[in-house]
């Protein structure tokens, strides 16, 4: 089957992070889009679940960095519980 070129814009960042994340699994960007592609073509649907995490929310991504931060100046406020078990 004949082979073709194709272009498309990315993110810059989004584009590092797809790199870091290919490198790990042990392929490359091209060979993860292709089993995209494949993928899509067999199901002819997007072949994941498209929805919106609030983990990764502004607001969440914001707060974590600000505990971070304080957990690195050594400001936090850290203190143990018990467990509880059910």
């Amino acid at each position: 089957m004949a082979q073709v070129l194709v272009n498309f814009r990315l993110d810059e960042e989004d584009k590092r992070g797809m790199e870091d994340v290919c490198r790990e699994l042990g392929m490359s960007m091209s060979t993860a889009f292709t089993i995209f592609a494949k993928k899509m073509r067999r199901e002819r649907r997007i072949p994941f679940e498209v929805s919106v995490d609030p983990f990764y929310s502004e607001a969440n991504l914001s707060h974590l960095a600000k505990v971070i931060a304080e957990i690195d100046s050594g400001q936090a406020r850290l203190s143990e519980h018990e467990l509880i078990e059910e």
